[in-house]
């Protein structure tokens, strides 16, 4: 027996004594991990430019939402999750900002194909996307 068809008669077995518990457990062990990726990477990516600030405000477990300040500005709001095997970061209004988006589209790539040049990629499409509030249609 591999230790593959293991692990998944283990989960196999967990999942029905207790699907919820063994929900919980197998999002900690699989998107759980590539959440906090996606995060470290985002902020990682700020770090040569100090007038950036990340402040996490709207957050749950599975969902990590943050206020994207610039020259302590509310500027707009990001959200990192990991969905059905997508890694996802979804731009937002922000509270009290003066910033609008021309779109709300969310940028997703399998799991597999996500890395630190990947996020900045998207952080970057996520700019192109900001506008004045009053410049907006």
């Amino acid at each position: 027996m591999s230790e593959t068809s293991f692990d998944t008669a283990c989960d196999n077995l967990s999942g029905l004594v207790d699907a919820v518990q063994f929900e919980r457990l197998r999002w900690d062990r699989n998107e759980g991990p590539l959440l906090t990726k996606l995060v470290t990477w985002a902020r990682d990516a700020f770090e040569e430019h100090g007038e950036f600030e990340l402040t996490e405000e709207g957050s749950v477990t599975d969902r990590k939402r943050f206020v994207l300040k610039v020259h302590t500005k509310r500027t707009i709001g990001i959200a990192f999750e990991v969905v059905d095997g997508l890694a996802v970061i979804e731009p937002d209004l922000a509270d009290r900002s003066i910033y609008t988006l021309t779109t709300r589209e969310a940028i997703t790539a399998p799991m597999h194909e996500f890395h630190e040049e990947w996020v900045k990629a998207a952080l970057q499409e996520i700019f192109s996307r900001v506008q004045p509030l009053d410049s907006a249609a």
